[in-house]
């Protein structure tokens, strides 16, 4: 295995595997946010948003998973000085964060498997549907995982990182209408929520399962403003991340 694989893997066993083995209650939180959004919509749409909460549930998920890279590298960089040691060694950047950003997948699957049943049950959205639904999560995490490093980068304190972390995350993906159709939102209102990616998410995946009916027009501006935001976002990591000056 090349050196970069060997920095992937030994990402994802600090990140993920680590925690997972031997403080496994760390993962209750992971699955608990999702599920719990997806129960309370459930319960008072009289589960006829079940299938919306159950896509807003991946949605949230992912983005809470990228951003979630945040605290952790930040923890890792003023803490333990991992960033310091791995700067000084060939290893680039993108291997780090690769290793990190997968162990944060790994570390959310437990919730991602409950939500694939579920959407098996209550979706089926089909072979093409799955993919393109899983085309939307993986630019969704993209974005979210390069503005988490990007601010790791910058952050000093873990507390900081954490307070940053949990109010991005609820800005993106508790607030936009992730777990419900954007009609529910009074036409005044439904302007600001296409301030967020997240919407955009979201209506492509109702969409592709036949629960919100957009024009091919409508679903073309969605994924190229998606696709824009998580390139912008690539582009000011590398641009803007605080690699080697710690």
């Amino acid at each position: 295995m090349r050196p970069s694989g060997w920095q992937v893997m030994a990402g994802i066993l600090v990140n993920a595997i680590y925690a997972m083995k031997n403080y496994p209650m760390v993962m209750v939180n992971t699955v608990l946010s999702p599920l719990s959004f997806l129960t309370v919509i459930t319960f008072v749409s009289k589960g006829q948003l079940i299938g919306e909460a159950i896509e807003g549930g991946f949605i949230m998920s992912m983005f809470q998973a990228g951003m979630s890279l945040q605290g952790d590298l930040s923890h890792y960089k003023n803490d333990f000085k991992l960033q310091d040691m791995v700067v000084s060694t060939p290893s680039s950047p993108v291997a780090y964060v690769a290793g990190m950003a997968l162990g944060e997948i790994i570390y959310s699957l437990p919730a991602l498997a409950v939500l694939v049943v579920l959407a098996a049950i209550y979706i089926n959205p089909g072979v093409v549907g799955a993919l393109e639904l899983l085309a939307v999560l993986l630019l969704m995490f993209l974005g979210s995982v390069t503005l988490g490093f990007t601010l790791s980068t910058f952050s000093s304190d873990i507390i900081q990182s954490f307070a940053f972390s949990r109010l991005i995350s609820t800005l993106f993906s508790t607030l936009p209408p992730v777990y419900y159709p954007i009609t529910y939102i009074p036409l005044p209102f439904r302007y600001f929520a296409y301030l967020s990616p997240t919407t955009y998410a979201a209506e492509i995946s109702q969409n592709l399962t036949g629960m919100v009916q957009l024009s091919s027009l409508e679903i073309a501006t969605a994924w190229i403003i998606l696709a824009a935001v998580s390139f912008v976002l690539l582009l000011i990591s590398i641009k803007q991340a605080r690699w080697r000056e710690i």
